[in-house]
C-alpha cells in the first residue's frame, strides 16, 4: 500500500469492490438462465446440484464481484 491511500481508495484504483446492486445483478443471473436453458429445465426438474453451477457463472460473468448473498437470492427467486 502506498502511504496516504487508505484501503478503500486501493481497493476502488484496482477494481476490486464487489457489486451488491441487485439490479445489475438481475441482469447477469437473466443473462446467464437465458444462455443454459437446458441446465435450467434439469434443475427445475429435480437436479438441486446444479443451483451451484448457476451460481458459478453469475460469479465468472461479474469477473467474481458479484456479493454471493444477493446472487444466491436472486437465483432463488428466478429458478
Amino acid at each position: 500500500m502506498r502511504p496516504g491511500k487508505t484501503a478503500e481508495d486501493v481497493i476502488k484504483e484496482k477494481g476490486f469492490e464487489q457489486v451488491s446492486d441487485s439490479g445489475a445483478i438481475e441482469k447477469i443471473v437473466d443473462e446467464v438462465i437465458a444462455a443454459n436453458h437446458a441446465n435450467v429445465d434439469a434443475y427445475r426438474g429435480g437436479n438441486e446440484k446444479l443451483f451451484g453451477f448457476f451460481v458459478g457463472q453469475v460469479m465468472k460473468a461479474s469477473q467474481g464481484k458479484a456479493n454471493p448473498k444477493v446472487v444466491n437470492d436472486i437465483l432463488k427467486e428466478k429458478l
